[in-house]
């Protein structure tokens, strides 16, 4: 469902949608009850396609530094997606849900220490901030820069989250 990644919920309608398909808006509310119902799906969708965890904390840095710097197939972007959605409140509902279900909570299991759901925000925002500069605005620094480069400099930043150092971590 390209048109929501590119247009944004309130940027499309089921008819677009539909036309899109080579259906009728009829049929896609059939299967999917509605607009609502099938951005939902969309979004979990897309979000369970991509991750940027990795399934063991060691790995969790590395993994999502290399994730973030690879070239991203033109296919339904869930960062894109949720760009563009995030001005409808009942999107951001749907999308903030998907996002604890797929990678706040899992990052947050995978973090030792004290204040795991801080530092897992923390570890996201970092994602998004880059992923919005790079993809979205496109800073030279970020969206022309070297992949390995960046991923090097990526990985100790996200290490820094994954393991604070010794003090670092208010109780």
């Amino acid at each position: 469902m390209i048109a929501f990644t590119d247009h944004g919920y309130d940027g499309v309608g089921v008819r677009e949608i539909a036309n899109a398909a080579g259906v009728t808006a009829m049929l896609v509310n059939r299967y999917f009850g509605s607009k609502e119902q099938l951005f939902a799906e969309v979004v979990e969708v897309a979000f369970a396609e991509r991750t940027l965890i990795a399934d063991d904390v060691e790995s969790l840095s590395r993994f999502a530094a290399a994730a973030l710097v690879a070239a991203e197939p033109r296919s339904v972007d869930g960062f894109l997606l949720m760009l563009r959605s995030v001005a409808n409140p009942r999107a951001t509902e749907i999308l903030r849900a998907a996002i604890d279900a797929h990678f706040q909570l899992p990052l947050q299991a995978l973090l030792p220490g004290a204040r795991a759901h801080e530092r897992a925000a923390l570890f996201l925002s970092v994602l998004a901030g880059v992923r919005l500069m790079q993809q979205v605005l496109g800073n030279p620094a970020l969206a022309t820069a070297d992949a390995a480069a960046l991923e090097r400099r990526l990985r100790p930043l996200f290490e820094l989250l994954v393991h604070p150092p010794a003090g670092a971590e208010p109780s």
